[in-house]
């Protein structure tokens, strides 16, 4: 079980700490991480490059620093300031919430995160309003701690931190690869095998910046397990898959590099290009129309970064995805097939 770490401060804090004869030769950062724990090793590196930590009076400069015997540091943490990002009101599907973290079950359409061309009502936004007053600075600054993210038209669950020590132990576990995910998708024909790993490094495309691919250079490794959970004949499959790594598009990229790209996605595989032979007209009329990838987070599991609690949750999939599954249930399918 983690050791319970203390919230952000919420007024500025001054700490002298003398290097005993165990610690000497630990670079600065991790050795005030370990000995500052409610204050997360990257932001003590911002401090740090930021003068905020002296060592014997002189300003260190390197999160590198190798300290020694006897050296007295001081850290001078200031109080979190308010978030850039406005506050908006809005209707959260809260699965559960504790003073440390929050779980949601976001809508398709919602962006995660403000950013260009989605500057407002995004679930950051969502999330200042709603905990508002009770959250006490990620990074020195009074925000949720996005600690993964869900394309603004993928659904389902997501985890945000509240405090600095929520946000610095959900992170050592998504780099550590140790949440549990799980993922429906609706997927164009039948993959080879019924359960599979597919392996790729992920990278921007070289043909198009906007896209995400596999690449040989230049990417980050890259696991998808899937199983196969129901087959509509040769025309689509529900499969679920497990996320070992969680890079951008990761599901969507590697479904498509077995020719087998989600339904809806005009990304990585357009509907346009597929053929709709021999599909009852009222399926092929609900397949055209679905007009984003049929891609849904429904588990997410993992330990309580304070309590050390395991928790996990499961959430079914919005309506629009499940009335594309029955759809394709009504595909009558040969008796040799």
């Amino acid at each position: 079980m983690p050791t319970p770490v203390p919230a952000a401060p919420k007024k500025p804090v001054r700490r002298a700490i003398k290097v005993l004869e165990g610690a000497v030769g630990t670079r600065l950062d991790k050795w005030l991480a370990d000995n500052v724990p409610a204050v997360s090793r990257s932001r003590i590196k911002t401090l740090i490059e930021d003068g905020a930590v002296t060592v014997d009076g002189k300003p260190a400069a390197d999160p590198a620093y190798r300290i020694k015997l006897d050296e007295t540091v001081l850290i001078a943490v200031p109080v979190a300031v308010e978030a850039k990002p406005e506050a908006q009101a809005m209707d959260l599907d809260i699965v559960f919430e504790d003073e440390h973290l929050i779980v949601i079950n976001k809508p398709v359409g919602m962006v995660v995160h403000p950013a260009p061309g989605n500057r407002d009502k995004t679930l950051v936004n969502a999330l200042l309003a709603h905990c508002e007053g009770g959250l006490s600075g990620i990074g020195g600054v009074k925000r949720p701690g996005i600690v993964h993210r869900i394309d603004k038209d993928t659904s389902g669950l997501l985890v945000a931190a509240k405090t600095e020590a929520a946000h610095a132990g959900l992170s050592l576990q998504f780099a550590a690869h140790t949440i549990d995910r799980t993922y429906d998708a609706l997927i164009w024909g039948v993959p080879p095998y019924e359960s599979d790993q597919i392996i790729g490094a992920i990278g921007r495309s070289r043909h198009n910046r906007q896209k995400m691919a596999i690449v040989k250079r230049g990417g980050k490794d890259a696991e998808t397990g899937y199983r196969v959970i129901d087959v509509f004949g040769t025309i689509a499959s529900h499969v679920r898959c497990k996320l070992k790594t969680g890079r951008t598009h990761q599901i969507r990229v590697h479904m498509a590099s077995i020719g087998h790209p989600l339904i809806g996605d005009g990304t990585y595989g357009s509907n346009r290009r597929r053929s709709m032979k021999g599909v009852p007209p009222d399926v092929a009329a609900v397949l055209k129309a679905f007009s984003r990838q049929a891609l849904h987070a429904s588990t997410i599991g993992f330990e309580h970064p304070v309590t050390g609690k395991k928790l996990k949750f499961e959430r079914e999939p919005p309506q629009d995805f499940i009335d594309l599954l029955e759809a394709l249930r009504s595909i009558d399918v040969p008796e040799d097939e």
